[in-house]
C-alpha cells in the first residue's frame, strides 16, 4: 500500500481554502491512504466552528479521493464539541475517529472521545490517534488489541519539542511492531504554536524512519510500505 504523511500550508479558519490544499496534496501523492495533521482543515484554532460531514467546502477535497483512489485522513472539529479525524472518499466524508485524550486548553471547549477506531484499507488493518493520544501507551496498546498494520496520526508540535513525536513514534513502532505514520503541522498556527515542527514521518516496525518531511508547510512524503 502507498501510504504518505502531509504538512499542507494552512490558512487559519478557512476551511474551503484548507480544503484545496489538501485537494492538491492528494492529487500529488497518488497515495491510498493519505494522512493530514490535527485539526488540519481549520488550522489549531481551538475556536472554530464545527465542519459537518456534508459540508460543500469538502467537495474539492472528496473530487480528489475519487480522481485517484485515495482515502485520506484530514482533522476538524465536529459535532458533539469534538477533535476529529474525517475519513475522505470518492463517497464522501465520514467522522472516523473522535480524539480520546485532550492536551492543554482543548478540555475547555471540547470533550474526549470514549473508544478506539480501526478500519480496513486494502487489506492492511490502520488504527487513528490525534496528536496527545500517542503520548499514553495505553492508547496505542487498546488499539493494537483490535490488530493494526498501521498507526496513523495527526499532530500539532512546536518546533522545540520536534523529538517528542520521533520518541512517541519510535515507542510505538518497536512495542507493537506496527508501521507509524504521523503528519505533523507545518509552519504558524493557532493556539500559541507560532513555529511548528512538521517533519511527518513514517516509520517501520522496526522503528526505523523510512521517509521524513522537512520543517516548511506545503511538504509530503510517502513511501510503499508491505
Amino acid at each position: 500500500m502507498r501510504l504518505a504523511v502531509v504538512q499542507p500550508p494552512c490558512v487559519p479558519l478557512d476551511v474551503a481554502a484548507n480544503a484545496r490544499a489538501h485537494a492538491a496534496a492528494v492529487r500529488a501523492a497518488r497515495a491510498r491512504l493519505v494522512v493530514f495533521p490535527e485539526l488540519s482543515l481549520t488550522g489549531y484554532e481551538l475556536d472554530a466552528p464545527v465542519v459537518s460531514v456534508d459540508d460543500p467546502r469538502l467537495a474539492p477535497l472528496v473530487e480528489a479521493c475519487a480522481e485517484t483512489g485515495t482515502l485520506a485522513l484530514a482533522g476538524a472539529p465536529v459535532a458533539g464539541d469534538h477533535i476529529a479525524t474525517l475519513a475522505v472518499t470518492a463517497d464522501g466524508v465520514a467522522v472516523a475517529y473522535r480524539k480520546m485524550w485532550l492536551g492543554g486548553e482543548e478540555a475547555r471547549r471540547f470533550r474526549p472521545g470514549d473508544t478506539p477506531t480501526v478500519f480496513a484499507v486494502d487489506g492492511w488493518r490502520v488504527g487513528l490517534a490525534i496528536c496527545k493520544d500517542t503520548g499514553v501507551a495505553a492508547h496505542a496498546a487498546r488499539t493494537a488489541e483490535l490488530g493494526i498494520d498501521v498507526y496513523a496520526a495527526g499532530v500539532t508540535e512546536s518546533a522545540h519539542d520536534a523529538a517528542v513525536t520521533d520518541e512517541r513514534a519510535h515507542r510505538i513502532a518497536t512495542t507493537h511492531r506496527i508501521w507509524v505514520a504521523v503528519a505533523s503541522f507545518a509552519g504558524s498556527t493557532g493556539g500559541g504554536y507560532t513555529e511548528t515542527a512538521g517533519q511527518s514521518a513514517i516509520w517501520t516496525p522496526e522503528g526505523e524512519v523510512y521517509a521524513r518531511a522537512g520543517t516548511e508547510p506545503g511538504v509530503l512524503v510517502s513511501a510503499d510500505i508491505g
